[in-house]
């Protein structure tokens, strides 16, 4: 005989609970990109997702937790951008394609959205190992991503290539962001592009 599920009252306050959980932790992804680390406070952060600041320890034992996976999270999302870019072009195009969409003039203005390692790369140094260890994480599945689009992926060459390539991306965007000088920003972007081209691309 078959049963029918309901939800029971407990089921709706995890449910309820997970999706204010969500609303946290994307609050604190575009905020971290937006304001740093040191200027992301736990009240903020909780009046933004909807919630009171009492609340906030039914969520994350510690701010350092909730800045931890708010770097997971906001690394995720930029890597996730970037793999959509690659797969929309063929994929002799994939990695010009990454690099003019990284070195674009809508993702160095979208820093609340944007790739969090080049808004967030000077202040990593300071934060806790948690913080740090969630950003490593994505730091290296970007350069893996980026591996991936060499023929001689799996090669101690090409993942050295990464390693240039995705050091000269996110040193150009913080340097293009940081200058008041709109012609030398995208001096710096275009000679960044023009050098880090695939050949014959």
């Amino acid at each position: 005989m078959m049963s029918i599920m309901r939800k029971t009252p407990t089921n709706i306050r995890t449910a309820a609970k997970e999706a204010s959980h969500e609303r946290i932790v994307q609050a604190a992804a575009r905020a971290i990109r937006r304001s740093g680390y040191d200027g992301t406070g736990v009240a903020d952060i909780m009046k933004e997702a909807g919630l009171t600041h009492g609340a906030f320890y039914a969520h994350f034992e510690s701010r350092e937790a909730m800045l931890a996976e708010a770097a997971d999270r906001a690394g995720a999302e930029s890597n996730a951008f970037a793999a959509s870019v690659i797969a929309a072009v063929p994929p002799e195009q994939a990695l010009l394609a990454l690099m003019q969409a990284y070195l674009s003039k809508e993702h160095l203005a979208g820093i609340e959205t944007g790739c969090p390692v080049s808004a967030l790369g000077s202040e990593m140094p300071r934060q806790s190992p948690e913080v740090r260890r969630a950003a490593t994480r994505r730091i290296k599945e970007m350069i893996d991503l980026v591996a991936r689009q060499s023929p001689d992926w799996g090669q101690p060459a090409a993942h050295e290539r990464a390693l240039v390539t995705v050091a000269t991306m996110v040193g150009t965007l913080v340097l293009a962001r940081a200058v008041d000088d709109a012609v030398l920003s995208d001096a710096l972007c275009s000679a960044a592009l023009k050098r880090l081209a695939p050949t014959g691309a």
